[in-house]
């Protein structure tokens, strides 16, 4: 049956299996192939008997994805992923014998049927020879084999054997191998119950494969479920401390440098989680470490003070010492203090594998920072940068630029004046000094509105004088014509009166 349907029908031997398509997947975590690979899965062959029929729905959307989903089989409403029309040992004679496994046909010969997890031994070691059968019936021979793993009462003990060998590519298939093994490796993945703990297993192998093939970009979007994930596996801390490395592997090999830091980062703090692991263990030093490498040679890395904030990094002081004081002077020290580690750890840098170069130019710019904070006018003389980055006056306004590009400061130059003029600037560490120069800051601000305020009330209060001025000028103005029509009037009746008289 298919998922519930009608048997299919009218199929003969060497009948092209068809990938199925489902009207919606679940979650697609996509991980893109070329659109041959897609070619290729759609016209995937199988030798069937007229005992078994084997479909495949892949839940892929109609673009050139290969989907992982979370299953369906169990949810109303939700397509099955696979659709097998035939019983286990119908299905596993046909396979055993398209892989010409004749001992485990064997098994079902005589009246001593042998047991479905014999049967499976069989199928499994004898796996690795569809890595070498033609391309279009790859997908369908590896879906079946899945689908019979998954009929055993302990799928995990066949699980991990079938990944390693889907974890190859194809080697008929030149071009469209990376993509056909990576089907079948989230076909697995699909299949188990969106809580079942293997899922943790199969998706470790899919980031090995990820990170083999290069293919990180395709999983980036779907980074931010893995938390979401290991809670449904009920993973320990050690599996996400694993996966969170496995990822920023992934990523390095991808060139996301940024990525790999960040999950290295997250991978550190799963020590914080777990009491019973100590800061200062190997494995905790080790990647402590390399978090602080990658930090320092990153180009885009200014910021440090969430790395020192993580005590398996702040315990390096005792077991990385010479690391530990080149971290302080990044995060909140400056050119000068630099050079003098040089002087006093000479070669040191080297000895590490360390670009000089990147970190001169770096902690130039830290230092062009720093000098913007702590300048209280928010006018930075071209002398002063010139002193404390140890250039040449020249080369000021390239730096200005660096600077700016870099996001640690915004301002403008003033050619005329000599000055570069600071609007914002990040501060690399804010304590105790930085709150005294807030302060400080804030007290001339203080003063300044003060000042200000004084200005206004001043000329509020000239302008109300004014206004009232004004005003009394105005009223004058009108007692003073009033008293003059008053007399004008007086004088005309008593001109009128004398004219009467006469």
């Amino acid at each position: 049956m298919t998922g519930g349907g009608a048997p299919l029908q009218g199929f003969t031997r060497g009948d092209p299996v068809r990938i199925i398509r489902s009207a919606k997947p679940v979650i697609d975590l996509g991980l893109t192939v070329e659109q041959e690979d897609e070619r290729a899965l759609d016209e995937c062959i199988l030798p069937s008997t007229p005992n078994g029929r084997y479909y495949h729905d892949s839940t892929r959307p109609e673009n050139t994805r290969l989907g992982i989903t979370m299953p369906a089989a169990t949810n109303p409403g939700q397509p099955q992923l696979l659709f097998a029309d035939g019983s286990f040992e119908e299905l596993a004679v046909e396979l055993a014998d398209y892989l010409k496994v004749e001992d485990a046909k064997q098994l079902f010969e005589g009246d001593k049927k042998s047991s479905t997890e014999e049967v499976l031994v069989k199928l499994v070691a004898a796996a690795p020879g569809l890595l070498s059968v033609p391309e279009k019936e790859f997908t369908a021979a590896s879906n079946l084999l899945i689908h019979l793993v998954l009929q055993s009462a302990e799928p995990k003990k066949h699980l991990p054997t079938l990944c390693n060998i889907f974890s190859k590519p194809v080697t008929t298939s030149p071009v469209h191998g990376v993509g056909l093994s990576l089907n079948a490796l989230t076909t697995v993945f699909n299949l188990l119950e969106p809580t079942d703990p293997i899922r943790a297993r199969v998706f470790m192998e899919i980031l090995k494969f990820l990170k083999a093939h290069n293919l990180f970009e395709s999983l980036k979007h779907y980074l931010d479920t893995l938390p979401e994930w290991m809670e449904a596996w009920g993973t320990t801390v050690d599996y996400q401390r694993k996966l969170y490395e496995e990822v920023a592997d992934v990523a390095l090999e991808a060139g996301d440098d940024e990525q790999s830091y960040e999950f290295i980062l997250k991978a550190l703090r799963t020590f914080d989680a777990d009491g019973k692991d100590d800061a200062s263990s190997e494995d905790a030093q080790r990647l402590s470490l390399r978090a602080v490498r990658m930090a320092l040679l990153s180009n885009t890395h200014f910021l440090f003070q969430d790395l020192r904030s993580i005590p398996s990094v702040q315990a390096l002081s005792d077991s990385q010492p010479v690391y530990s004081q080149l971290l302080d002077i990044f995060a909140e020290q400056d050119l000068e203090d630099y050079n003098d580690f040089n002087e006093e750890h000479e070669g040191w840098v080297d000895q590490q594998k360390l670009d000089h170069e990147k970190l001169h130019r770096k902690m130039r710019l830290l230092t062009f920072s720093s000098l913007a904070a702590t300048t209280p006018s928010r006018e930075i003389e071209y002398a002063k940068i010139v002193k404390a980055l140890q250039i040449p006056v020249e080369d000021v306004e390239m730096w200005a630029i660096d600077v700016i590009r870099a996001g640690l400061v915004e301002g403008k130059l003033s050619q005329q004046r000599n000055k570069f003029l600071v609007h914002k600037v990040t501060y690399r560490v804010f304590g105790t000094k930085q709150y005294q120069e807030l302060a400080t800051r804030v007290d001339h601000w203080k003063s300044t509105m003060q000042n200000v305020l004084s200005v206004l009330r001043q000329e509020q209060a000239s302008a109300k004088s004014q206004k009232e001025r004004e005003a009394q000028e105005l009223e004058r103005k009108l007692n003073s014509a009033t008293s003059g029509t008053g007399g004008q009037g007086g004088r005309r009746q008593q001109r009128e009166r004398t004219d009467n008289d006469d």
